[in-house]
């Protein structure tokens, strides 16, 4: 997921949430891994120049099929029963936003909507941000002060209504105004060193839509806990579900044609209005194919030019890689998006020998092995929730933790009161030891799920495997699961873990409640320095370990390829989109 985007595998550094996500770290690390062309030199924007991105001035060419292994669900991805990376893939070549992420994970300033994003004051703690003259909407109206100053107010956590993802930094600003029609100037309670992660992720939506729709004449006149406040909090929470063309602009170089919810099937075109560069293809057409080795035969068959999954197996990664010959590029590359097991404190695992003889029990190892060698061979479990690998905070706080064998988990359990009953599954206060592990549709997930259940059996555990199409769509931020199997996808910016953990967090659905998370993300997001904040984020990562709360899987590599397109990158956050406006046709 996302913000840490849910999606059917949702992401590190930013004031935006994660995002649910189906489908890890670092700078992109390396994308040749199993490649067949060095689709390292993807990753930037044809016109990035500096930290500053703006979309290159190719030809206008042929429209093109991108295939993603989950649809499109909602116009506004920012609220916590639709926020998921699926969305966020369609999207982000739709809401503009001030800042981009290149296939690096680099952050840049959106040179084509923003003059700059600045923080002239440390004491008090005041960022400004101010948008290009003569951005607009592609229904004509301006896109201006206005979108941030509604995105601060659903934002904050002052107005209940408001059904949003993440609070991370929002909650600090203390004084929200527009100095111009183009300056947004925050002054936040404490310092935030990841505030350019804020009003990203496909946030800023459309003020104008807002006003009209409840009679609002300007809404940087409403103040939270108003009952002007919660009027748009209806219509912000309840209304960009699926698509309604006269609700849904687009700000960036495309907008919402057509969404075919029986297909899972969305069109984009050119935004008529949009400032930048005009090229690239003339439509996109984002199709949802769940299975992978699907995906491939239809990249065989001509029936997409990109094939961009999240949700990566062996089997259809080698299938793309032999189409090398039919003039098709393979890509894979880690993403800052981790596979997890998240355990519910309000049913069987708010017993700890239970949680922790669940642990003991997982052979990550076995898992990776199984299923993703054949898309990156030198993968391996990861070992911290906080952190991925090569970044400075990163230690293996799990391995001692897990993968100690039937006989060590038995022990477990017993000590902690669990007695074998006469089926050989182990109970407690009348209680068996039976759960499900919950997942959407997605085969990798059920090979994960059928391995665990291999190992459990040993111990005297029963795992079930719960497969819901719609289990990342209605279920999962409901905390209806015993056991939740899918992946956080991340931007560059920690602050945004702080809502999945911390006790009452919008993200937190496990029911997980410890005051040592708490104070070390607290402390953590209002740190004013890099040092100080690793400092409080690893004591986060140690604190979450010994809860034995989520045991983290892997790292989850991306695999896309495509043919007749000069060049695609999977972006870890954003997808394969993020640059779409630049691409040129081959053949």
């Amino acid at each position: 997921m996302r913000r840490s985007k849910v999606v059917s595998a949702l992401s590190l550094a930013a004031a935006s949430a994660l995002v649910l996500s189906a489908c890890g770290g670092g700078d992109g690390g390396d994308s040749g891994s199993g490649s067949t062309t060095d689709v390292k030199s993807m990753a930037v924007g044809k016109a990035q120049q500096g930290d500053t991105f703006k979309l290159a001035d190719v030809p206008e060419s042929e429209p093109v099929t991108v295939a993603v292994d989950e649809g499109y669900s909602a116009y506004n991805n920012n609220t916590a029963d639709a926020n998921s990376s699926y969305n966020n893939y369609v999207l982000t070549s739709v809401i503009a936003g001030p800042t981009v992420l290149d296939g690096n994970n680099k952050v840049l300033l959106n040179g084509d909507v923003m003059e700059s994003i600045t923080n002239p004051s440390k004491d008090p703690f005041v960022v400004e941000w101010k948008v290009k003259p003569g951005v607009k909407w592609s229904d004509g109206d301006a896109w201006d002060c206005r979108e941030f100053y509604l995105a601060w107010l659903a934002s904050n956590g002052k107005t209940e209504g408001f059904n949003t993802a993440s609070t991370t930094g929002y909650d600090l600003v203390e004084q929200a105004q527009c100095t111009d029609d183009r300056t947004f100037r925050a002054t936040f309670s404490e310092p935030y060193i990841d505030y350019k992660g804020m009003f990203a992720d496909v946030r800023l939506m459309p003020a104008h839509i807002v006003e009209k729709q409840t009679g609002i004449s300007d809404i940087r006149q409403v103040q939270p806990n108003t009952p002007q406040a919660s009027e748009v909090a209806k219509f912000w929470s309840g209304q960009w579900k699926g698509f309604k063309k006269d609700l849904m602009p687009g700000s960036g170089p495309y907008k919402i044609k057509s969404f075919d919810q029986n297909s899972d099937t969305v069109v984009l075109d050119k935004n008529p209005n949009w400032i930048g560069a005009k090229g690239g293809p003339s439509e996109v057409t984002i199709r949802a194919i769940p299975d992978t080795k699907a995906m491939a035969t239809a990249l065989q068959n001509g029936e997409i030019d990109v094939a961009a999954s999240t949700q990566p197996d062996d089997t259809a990664a080698n299938t793309l890689k032999n189409l090398e010959s039919q003039g098709v590029t393979y890509g894979s590359a880690p993403q800052l998006t981790f596979e997890h097991l998240d355990l519910n404190y309000n049913r069987l695992f708010a017993d700890e020998a239970a949680r922790k003889a669940f642990f003991q029990v997982v052979n990550r190892e076995e898992i990776v092995n199984k299923l993703l060698k054949g898309v990156q061979p030198d993968i391996a479990p990861l070992n911290s929730i906080v952190f991925f690998k090569g970044e400075e905070g990163y230690e293996d706080r799990y391995s001692d933790k897990t993968n100690k064998g039937a006989q060590a988990t038995m022990q477990t359990l017993e000590q902690g009161g669990w007695t074998k009953g006469p089926d050989g599954i182990y109970q407690k206060n009348g209680q068996r030891f039976s759960v499900a592990i919950s997942h959407n549709e997605n085969e990798r997930r059920s090979r994960t799920v059928e391995i665990i259940q291999s190992q459990a059996r040993k111990a005297g555990i029963e795992i079930k495997d719960d497969t819901d199409p719609n289990f990342l769509k209605g279920r999962v931020d409901k905390g209806d699961y015993d056991i939740a199997l899918f992946g956080w996808s991340s931007a560059p910016f920690k602050a945004e873990q702080k809502t999945i953990y911390i006790t009452g967090g919008g993200q937190n659905w496990q029911g997980l409640s410890d005051p040592k998370i708490d104070q070390a993300f607290n402390a953590a997001t209002s740190a004013t320095t890099e040092e100080e904040a690793r400092r409080h984020y690893i004591e986060a990562d140690t604190a979450l370990a010994n809860q034995h709360a989520t045991l983290p899987l892997f790292e989850t590599p991306s695999m896309w390829a495509f043919r007749g397109i000069d060049r695609v990158y999977m972006q870890s956050y954003n997808g394969a989109l993020w640059n779409v406006g630049e691409w040129e046709r081959t053949e």
